[in-house]
């Protein structure tokens, strides 16, 4: 027998679509959460590293990674 959408209540019908929404934001913020933590962890993993083994403190990371742009272009300059 097939189910005819006139003889559902519209009430279960938004249940189980609010059920399924909620369902699906919970699972895409997760994985936004669980990347994001992820990444930290690993740049907090990286700044600790060079820091100890290399002496190299966060400020210095930080003004070469903003110095990146210009650091790229002098590279390519200099192949052509």
């Amino acid at each position: 027998m097939l189910l005819q959408v006139n003889h559902m209540p519209i009430n279960l019908i938004l249940f189980v679509a609010a059920l399924l929404v909620s369902w699906l934001v919970f699972r895409w913020l997760f994985t936004v959460i669980k990347s994001t933590a992820t990444t930290g962890l690993t740049i907090v993993v990286v700044a600790l590293l060079l820091q100890f083994a290399f002496d190299i403190n966060s400020q210095d990371l930080l003004r070469e990674i903003l110095n990146l742009p210009q650091t790229f272009q002098d590279f390519f300059s200099k192949i052509r």
